[in-house]
């Protein structure tokens, strides 16, 4: 089978390219020995299959991130059939700076042109054949985002694939031209593979080359020195060979691109006209704040744009109708598809129990299948279109390239916290999963803001935390009557990211001290998303939580039905002796742990279900509301029977079973969205940041649980704890003020000493 890798500058449509390419057969894992992903796809609309591997984007091939390391080493070390450089059209000078590195290897290659549709609107032009002839290998026009030409550029590669290149450097006419020469033949006399490249990172005094090659970097030293009389670079060889790319560049490729019109300096583009507004520096965060909110309303919000309380007669309407569409209002399009599928799963759990009932099965079948595994499962699944519908919106605004800017705009703010706006896209991932969230942490220069950013990734509540958000929130309107379910979502996850910035703000005032890392970004224009693209996106992440409900989940259920409805002694008790079940003696001993959360000692003898459905999250926080889907007919026994709905019915019923109050059940939100993640999770973090540092993340993530929990619900049970957690809140800030004082006269006396000898 053909290996192709693709290579190119971040945001020049690359992996738009690959999910073209690859569809529904890509998958995600680690380079071996680094957690950085690795995204392979099978392509297979050619004459046969060809694996192709999305490379990490990078500005160039020199060893300054993990990233350049791994697509340097892949090319160089598993010699890829042909190499798709992916050029973003739009920004030719700057792209095809990583194009005149990758000449120098000697690997077949294929430039794909990408977004010409975009230049097409602009009436710019690139004449391809001069291009092509002056680059000296294929060059092809291509729009990743609506799948133009895609089969026509993998046709050229499977034909360039089929003959060995020797590499070439824009080089050889500058002023170093010599001395790469040079270096490039005592390479070859060592049988160095891709002699050029070597030489070229040779005289660029490349870190790993220099080491790699030490007599051969002195020989190139030696060299530069005598020969270079008249040097404008003052010996930085590197700044020397960027300058001659970028001449070649301009004099050869860039003379290749024809404008429609001339721009002037000061001209500002659509996306720069949308900018200063959603980017604003007094407006932007403000922004991003509303339209965060507009996507938590349009998923979550049983009054669609409010018109029920807008229009009281609506409302009064809407009430009476009540349905898949109305409930005091209109339903958004979150809740309709919640509720189609809160009546699909409960038609399958009466059509297995009349199937059931019909073929005489014993009792205890019946309650396994149905009550057991069918009940966890359907309260998970119901959550499955609303989970759907939050991250088809967070994918179009960050395909928009509308989050690239949000970062940008935090970063003023995450400095004040510590670290930088380079946090941000690991944090947001945190939205989907805090997996490859933690993953992508591997872009920060700096360890210790690194490992502080993994440690706050899992309080930005991913999809697993939305079924217990979403129950929960919608059982307290329902039972108590008060607030409104999209509200209480949305303020959960604020809650969550300001426990975050105050987190990371203590972590590097304290234990993890240290400068802050530059943060360089490049602001990609907005375009609309591609609905293929969209797509690939939602069908991921749906295959990810159903292999979860029917693996990690559906065991769950299994092992939560079994202990029960079973005693210490393997006697069956069923629903009404749960009471002196095995499950039942566990929750009431741990139950006590959670008294200051408010769903501890102070509920009645079924308040225990709650500490263990909290425990059970542990393990995938799906569990949680799996565990009350489960419990839910062990305890209310016939009254469950007939229920249709799921989850929030599940929790209310909980309610009245518990005698739990609004704030233990806020706080219990809070404790499952701040605690320590799921297993994946967990293995992701230590994984991240090593076998030594975890149990001190381990008992970070208990202890902001447990006292931001506590915080809930004391200050929503008793308002004058207000005043106790203000001078607890002073005492931290002045311990932390002194802290620094202290740290700062020890690192100057260091430095002083350091000075003297």
């Amino acid at each position: 089978m053909l290996n192709f890798a693709l290579v190119g500058n971040p945001n020049s449509g690359k992996t738009t390219l690959f999910n073209a390419l690859t569809g529904s057969t890509a998958h995600v894992g680690n380079w071996p020995g680094v957690t950085v992903d690795k995204r392979e796809g099978t392509y297979k609309k050619g004459n046969e299959p060809i694996n192709v591997v999305d490379l990490p984007g990078i500005y160039s091939l020199s060893p300054y991130t993990p990233e350049e390391v791994i697509a340097r080493n892949y090319i160089l070390n598993e010699h890829p059939d042909c190499v798709i450089n992916i050029v973003d059209a739009t920004n030719l000078e700057r792209n095809l700076y990583l194009t005149t590195q990758l000449m120098e290897l000697d690997v077949p290659m294929v430039v794909a042109l990408n977004m010409t549709d975009v230049l097409d609107k602009r009436g710019d032009s690139i004449d391809v054949k001069t291009l092509e002839k002056r680059i000296g290998f294929p060059v092809v026009e291509v729009s990743a985002l609506k799948g133009n030409n895609v089969e026509s550029l993998m046709q050229r590669a499977i034909e360039t694939a089929k003959t060995p290149r020797k590499g070439h450097s824009v080089l050889r006419e500058s002023a170093l031209g010599s001395a790469i020469s040079n270096a490039e033949i005592a390479l070859q006399l060592k049988e160095v593979e891709a002699p050029l490249f070597h030489a070229v990172k040779l005289v660029e005094k490349d870190s790993i080359e220099v080491e790699t090659h030490p007599a051969e970097a002195r020989a190139v030293e030696a060299f530069i020195q005598e020969n270079l009389v008249n040097d404008t670079f003052q010996g930085d060889t590197e700044a020397a060979i960027a300058d001659a790319r970028y001449k070649y560049i301009t004099k050869y490729f860039s003379s290749t691109l024809t404008r429609a019109r001339k721009y002037s300096y000061d001209e500002l583009s659509k996306s720069d006209k949308a900018d200063k507004v959603l980017t604003h520096k007094w407006f932007g965060i403000p922004i991003f704040l509303m339209i965060m909110f507009a996507v938590f309303h349009m998923t979550f919000s049983e009054n669609f744009l409010y018109l029920g309380s807008i229009i009281p007669a609506f409302g009064e309407w809407c009430g009476t109708q009540e349905s898949v569409f109305f409930a005091d209002g209109l339903n958004s399009p979150g809740v309709i598809l919640f509720n189609c599928m809160e009546l699909l799963t409960g038609q399958i759990g009466e059509w297995l129990t009349v199937g059931l009932q019909g073929l005489q099965a014993n009792e205890v079948i019946v309650g396994f299948i149905i009550d057991g595994v069918w009940g966890g499962i359907a309260a998970v699944l119901s959550f499955l279109p609303q989970i759907l519908v939050l991250f088809l919106f967070f994918s179009i605004l960050e395909d928009t390239g509308y989050m690239a800017r949000v970062a940008f705009m935090l970063d003023r703010i995450f400095r004040r916290f510590g670290v930088s706006g380079r946090a941000f896209m690991p944090m947001i991932m945190g939205f989907g999963c805090s997996v490859p969230a933690m993953v992508n942490t591997r872009t920060m220069a700096d360890e210790k803001e690194r490992e502080a950013t993994v440690r706050v990734i899992p309080f930005f509540s991913c999809g697993a935390k939305l079924p217990i958000l979403l129950a929960v929130s919608g059982a307290i309107v329902e039972a108590f009557g008060v607030g409104n379910a999209d509200i209480i979502t949305y303020s959960m996850y604020l809650l969550g990211i300001v426990t975050a910035l105050i987190s990371l703000l203590v972590m590097r005032n304290t234990t993890m001290r240290g400068e802050t890392s530059p943060f360089i970004m490049e602001l990609p224009a907005y375009h609309i998303p591609g609905f293929v693209n969209l797509m690939l996106h939602l069908w991921d992440k749906a295959k990810h939580f159903l292999q979860k409900a029917f693996t990690v989940i559906l065991l769950s259920c299994v092992a939560i039905w079994i202990f029960s409805n079973f005693t210490w002694d393997w006697s069956y008790v069923g629903e009404e002796g749960m009471d002196s079940s095995i499950l039942a003696s566990i929750g009431k001993l741990i139950q006590p742990l959670f008294t200051p959360l408010g769903f501890g000692s102070q509920l009645n003898k079924n308040g225990w279900v709650f500490a263990v459905a909290a425990i059970l999250g542990l393990i995938a926080k799906e569990d949680v509301i799996a565990a009350f889907g489960s419990l839910a007919a062990c305890i209310l026994g016939s009254e469950f029977a007939g229920a249709t709905e799921e989850g929030v019915y599940e929790v209310t019923m909980m309610i009245q079973a518990t005698g739990i109050d609004v704030p233990a059940l806020i706080a219990f939100i809070a404790f499952n969205m701040l605690t320590i993640p799921c297993f994946a999770a967990v293995a992701a973090a230590r994984g991240e940041i090593g076998k030594e540092k975890f149990k001190w993340t381990l008992v970070f993530w208990l202890a902001t649980s447990f006292l931001v929990s506590t915080m809930v619900y004391t200050i929503g049970s008793f308002p004058w704890t207000i005043a106790v957690w203000a001078v607890v809140a002073v005492v931290v800030v002045l311990g932390i003020y002194f802290y620094n004082k202290y740290m700062d006269k020890k690192e100057a006396e260091a430095k002083s000493k350091k000075q003297y000898r």
